[in-house]
């Protein structure tokens, strides 16, 4: 049987493409048997926001996807683009199907689909309806290929060739965005401009552009993330909240469920609560997704609540004299 795990891309991809997730649902899988790593039984996958972009390459049954603060927003598909988000999304398996995830930072996705991010970032699309090469009938090629191993070299391959030729980012959005995930969200916007010459404005226009959302709310995520980590590396909540740039655990709390759809405690309980069979992560050592098939002892469900400016590039280096500034941001 295939193991399922995730795997890293190839070492020269790798500063664009973080890895491969596999998957394979099957209905199946839910009786007793154990299942091999990666398997999923029928459960709805919380999935928060975690700054990565996520290219599920399916084929079988579709997924279902509903916003998980707007439960009225919804979409199914078999294969599925995912931008950096801010808020939640709860995807849910309606038959077997199998496939690999591709994770990709933003300014690698910028570079494969060549179209400014933040025409996509708010809501998944197929991703042939942004770019037909190399998308199409990429599925179907993977699905030929017996092994997971195969499949991802199949990837490497593919996304080794249509790097080469994708428009490149910015030097200052790069930079940027190494400082905000450096600081774990923890940086003025002010300060982020200052150092690349530009205007603030300007400096949103352009990560809209290349990330897809503002550099603000990229620091939005990066925080909640820094909790998380926090929280899964000991802290209590108070703790974890104060550490990661929150005024306090209320404030925390609000944003929390603002971007989740449901309290902290709950999200906890809901991983806690999982088999420890089932994949709850994307990305190794990040916190993506709780699984929301039972709800936990205790705990009630989780309430489930334009283009831009063109972009150009050119050698660059942060200007010197300013300072990087930290404080507690909201």
């Amino acid at each position: 049987m295939d193991d399922l795990r995730a795997r890293p891309a190839a070492p020269d991809l790798c500063d664009r493409v973080l890895g491969y997730r596999p998957f394979r649902f099957d209905e199946r899988a839910q009786a007793g048997p154990p299942r091999e790593a990666g398997a999923v039984a029928r459960n709805r996958h919380l999935i928060v926001p975690d700054g990565v972009v996520k290219v599920t390459l399916g084929t079988g049954a579709p997924v279902s996807v509903r916003d998980a603060c707007a439960p009225g927003r919804s979409l199914t598909g078999l294969s599925l683009a995912a931008g950096v988000r801010t808020t939640s999304v709860i995807g849910e398996r309606t038959g077997p199907a199998e496939g690999v995830s591709v994770l990709l930072t933003p300014l690698g996705a910028y570079r494969l689909f060549g179209v400014p991010m933040s025409e996509w970032s708010d809501w998944p699309v197929a991703p042939e309806d942004l770019n037909r090469e190399p998308w199409t009938g990429l599925p179907d090629r993977l699905a030929e290929v017996p092994d997971v191993d195969g499949r991802c070299a199949l990837l490497d391959r593919v996304l080794r060739d249509a790097l080469a030729s994708g428009p490149a980012a910015s030097p200052e959005v790069a930079w940027a965005w190494q400082r905000i995930k450096g600081t774990a969200g923890r940086i003025r916007i002010e300060v982020l401009a200052a150092r690349t010459g530009w205007s603030r404005r300007h400096l949103e226009r352009r990560f809209r552009c290349e990330i897809g959302v503002s550099p603000k709310a990229v620091a939005q995520v990066m925080r909640l993330q820094e909790a998380l980590r926090l929280k899964g590396s000991g802290a209590d909540w108070a703790g974890a909240a104060m550490h990661a740039g929150y005024h306090d655990q209320p404030h925390f709390d609000r944003v929390f469920k603002s971007m989740t759809g449901c309290t902290p405690t709950a999200f906890i309980a809901h991983r806690t609560a999982a088999s420890v069979r089932d994949v709850l992560d994307f990305v190794p050592g990040v916190v993506t997704s709780a699984i929301l098939s039972v709800p936990p002892t205790g705990a009630a469900p989780a309430p489930l609540s334009s283009r831009s400016a063109a972009c150009g590039q050119g050698a660059w280096q942060p200007q010197r004299g300013h300072a990087i500034g930290v404080r507690s941001l909201p």
